[in-house]
């Protein structure tokens, strides 16, 4: 098991520049290098504040001329809206450029808002998801392909950049679509597995989940690769564990704003703050997530990896508006405290060693 960070870039606080919140995302990403962070993982929306970040990859080019070894990944590319092709093409141009320090994390997006300002169906989003999955795993290693789909039609083409090992960078899913993960447990890839803000038994069951579809594909349901992506702030303060609990409500109520169709739009593109029916009180968020003191958060860690056996643990210590400098605190209390800690805890019969980057 090795550990990340991912950064969102949201802006919560429209004074706060774009420019401010990328150089704190970049000076992120070099922390986590220099603490032994394994990755550092970007997200991709469009349109509102959820994320001021359009384009992983461009944001994994930039920071593999910044880092030396710390692997760059995309969390994920929403699929759907690219061509395949030059998909492929920047996917072994960015694996290039970071000597073939790339992880691609794909889905197929779940935001109709950003979906109808690029003019493609919500609807259609799993199918043409699939079709680009297969197109991955032929334009990548092959020398040419072709591929007549009911999306996406690429007549015999050859991907001229192709990443260093000569085929499709480490492969991690976010979603829950059967048929994409019957390709990802065809393909021993990785999927992602976050519990929002909910606690380790939902998390559970989408493993479960998991399992159930590999071993309807003929795979070992014991041996599929997941991930966990959590929110989490391991912290010496109180005031502060309290304000990243209510980043973490805000950036949910965004996201499900989003998701259901019901975003009231201010400013341009600040997505505004509104309550929903099924949200959680800031109670029931803190005992859930791996927040406040160190201990409380060891104890949540360890339960959640010795309940889901993850080969990577990504942590979000960047949310809302929480403060830049707070977030350096976290990781480091992470690194330093947290994952030795659990590593400690965990016994080496279940393989959940530590490994390096």
């Amino acid at each position: 098991m090795d550990f990340g960070i991912f950064n969102i870039m949201q802006q919560r606080d429209v004074n706060k520049s774009v420019k401010q919140i990328y150089d704190e995302a970049a000076e992120q990403t070099i922390v986590a290098e220099q603490l032994g962070f394994d990755k550092a993982w970007y997200a991709e929306h469009h349109f509102s504040n959820y994320s001021l970040c359009p384009s992983p990859l461009m944001m994994c080019a930039h920071m593999a001329g910044r880092t030396k070894k710390i692997h760059l990944g995309s969390g994920v590319v929403v699929a759907p809206l690219y061509n395949p092709a030059r998909l492929l093409a920047e996917i072994g141009m960015v694996d290039t450029m970071s000597n073939g320090r790339f992880e691609l994390g794909v889905g197929n997006g779940y935001q109709g808002y950003e979906f109808d300002r690029f003019g493609v169906d919500l609807k259609d989003a799993g199918r043409m998801t699939s079709e680009i999955l297969d197109m991955l795993a032929l334009g990548l290693a092959e020398d040419a392909f072709e591929y007549n789909g009911e999306y996406f039609k690429q007549p015999r083409s050859s991907i001229n950049v192709k990443p260093l090992k000569k085929k499709m960078p480490p492969l991690w899913y976010a979603g829950g679509h059967p048929e994409h993960l019957k390709k990802i447990a065809q393909g021993d890839h990785t999927a992602f597995i976050t519990g929002v803000l909910g606690g380790v038994s939902r998390m559970k069951a989408a493993r479960e989940n998991f399992e159930k579809i590999a071993a309807s594909v003929g795979k070992d349901p014991s041996k599929v690769k997941v991930a966990v992506s959590r929110l989490a702030f391991p912290t010496k303060s109180k005031k502060d564990a309290a304000h990243y609990i209510d980043c973490a409500r805000y950036q949910q109520r965004l996201a499900v704003s989003l998701k259901t169709r019901n975003e009231q739009v201010h400013n341009h593109y600040m997505v505004q703050e509104v309550p929903f029916a099924e949200e959680l009180d800031l109670e029931s968020i803190e005992r859930n997530l791996p927040v406040g003191d160190v201990d409380s958060v060891i104890e949540k860690v360890v339960r959640t990896v010795r309940e889901l056996k993850p080969v990577h643990f990504m942590i979000q210590t960047q949310v809302g508006d929480m403060e830049h400098a707070k977030s350096l605190e976290a990781m480091e209390l992470w690194m330093t405290e947290v994952v030795p800690a659990v590593m400690r805890e965990l016994t080496p019969g279940q393989g959940l060693t530590r490994k390096a980057a």
